[in-house]
């Protein structure tokens, strides 16, 4: 690694002998030789810091991203509008060297932000209280599931298979380590079929787990599954939601559900390769005591102004993990200001025209590539800002002729779900102008 690596041969052998060793392999004798590589690493030689700027450069300009290509790829990241004072905002120092605020009296600002950004979370969810916050989507779900087996005593998670499948693969991880047993059910036109999901619904059962708009894009019959889940006493039911769709769409809160929980990358945090992102949950009076990560409360100082400081936190999460209720340890900071930047500057009416464009500029899109009849719905269903198609052509290949006319595509469904072979899903934001849509649909009438 010469000469990124300042250290010496001399100043190797002496840190060698200091420790009681004579080699680097010594050092790594612990690890069995099966598991090690055995060779050189496969390195190009030192380069000087201008050649290495130039390769590294160069090794950028391979990728493309959504600033040169049109993207019509969801399925749980999207590419929304970003208002340019979000990162003015998160970009000042004092917030994006921050670190999680043990101490009120030094971090009244961080208090401040989170708290304003649970009390935005509660606003749209229609919850009582709300967290900040949680890695993504993914563990929302799952802490959500510990949540509810926590409450209830019970050790039976019921989960939806329109839920989206890296969320559920994360939930299997964390399930399989707590003891926890997890039925998925089918769904049936790409919703929750509500007849198995009753026929899995017993007194053994924490929490029934769906995903509205799911990850079909399709909005689930809240009140009915509503019934089903809260036909067990005690079992509750746990929603994960697309934040924007709540510009249009009742609250959760409205609908009975008792714990809310979603990904946050929709308000106001860019796409970036997949992270970091922010996962968010809102829940009841009654229930949130138990709920993981980090709760912002208000209060008055000493000469009655106004202060924040984090409550309803056993010590347990930071000193005795065993007995935690649960292992998050990052409030997402960053993410989470993004978040409520991105809310207070749109407000209710923005964020309303943001979820209209995006479901009128989906529905316009669905109608431009299937009104030739060479391309089919795969569900006929109320979706809001995506959309499944299928074809006689396989989907990678359509992905792939898109690409070549600067167009990301959508996502193959086959991957999760084998029954929909050439089935893709398509995800349209309010970026998208008619323009981009129409050429999306001329370039699929040229493949078939």
């Amino acid at each position: 690694m010469y000469p990124y690596i300042p250290n010496t041969a001399d100043d190797e052998k002496r840190m060698l002998e200091t420790i009681g060793v004579n080699s680097i392999e010594d050092l790594f004798s612990d690890i069995p030789k099966d598991v090690k590589l055995n060779r050189e690493l496969n390195l190009k030689p030192s380069m000087s810091e201008l050649e290495v700027a130039n390769y590294m450069t160069k090794l950028s300009q391979t990728n493309k991203t959504i600033n040169d290509l049109t993207c019509f790829l969801g399925a749980g990241a999207y590419d929304h509008y970003i208002p340019s004072i979000v990162g003015h905002i998160t970009s000042r120092s004092e917030f994006y060297t921050s670190y999680t605020p043990y101490q009120a009296e030094i971090s009244q600002g961080t208090l401040q932000y989170i708290f304003e950004y649970q009390t935005l979370i509660c606003d749209l969810t229609g919850m009582d209280v709300s967290n900040a916050s949680l890695y993504d989507g993914g563990t929302a779900i799952a802490e959500a599931a510990f949540m509810a087996s926590s409450i209830t005593r019970r050790n039976k998670i019921v989960i939806s298979k329109t839920v989206n499948p890296e969320y559920r693969e994360v939930l299997k991880t964390y399930a399989h380590l707590q003891g926890i047993e997890l039925v998925e059910i089918e769904d049936e036109e790409g919703t929750t079929n509500l007849d198995e999901l009753k026929k899995h619904v017993d007194d053994k059962t924490a929490a029934v787990v769906i995903q509205s708009p799911n990850f079909f894009g399709v909005i689930e019959d809240i009140e009915a599954i509503e019934k089903i889940a809260h036909s067990q006493k005690k079992t509750l039911l746990i929603t994960s939601v697309d934040p924007i769709s709540l510009g249009i769409l009742k609250s959760p809160g409205s609908l009975g559900v008792d714990i809310v929980v979603g990904e946050g990358q929709p308000l106001g945090i860019p796409l970036a390769f997949g992270g970091p992102y922010l996962g968010f949950m809102a829940t009841t009076k009654a229930h949130m005591r138990k709920m993981p990560g980090r709760i912002v409360g208000e209060t008055v100082d000493v000469d009655g102004k106004r202060a924040f400081v984090l409550t309803l936190q056993a010590r347990e999460q930071h000193i005795r993990r065993e007995k935690a209720t649960s292992n998050i340890c990052s409030n997402q900071g960053i993410n989470t200001l993004a978040a409520a930047v991105y809310l207070v500057t749109l407000g209710k009416e923005g964020l309303r025209e943001v979820a209209l464009q995006s479901t009128q500029k989906a529905h316009y899109a669905f109608n431009q590539i299937t009104k030739s009849g060479n391309y089919k719905p795969l569900f006929n269903k109320p979706f809001f800002k995506e959309f499944a198609i299928a074809s006689s052509v396989d989907a990678d290949k359509i992905n792939q002729k898109l690409l070549e006319e600067n167009i990301l595509g959508g996502y193959s469904l086959q991957k999760d779900y084998p029954q929909y072979k050439n089935g893709i899903l398509y995800a349209v934001t309010e970026k998208r102008t008619k323009e981009e849509i129409d050429i999306l649909s001329s370039v699929l009438e040229g493949i078939i």
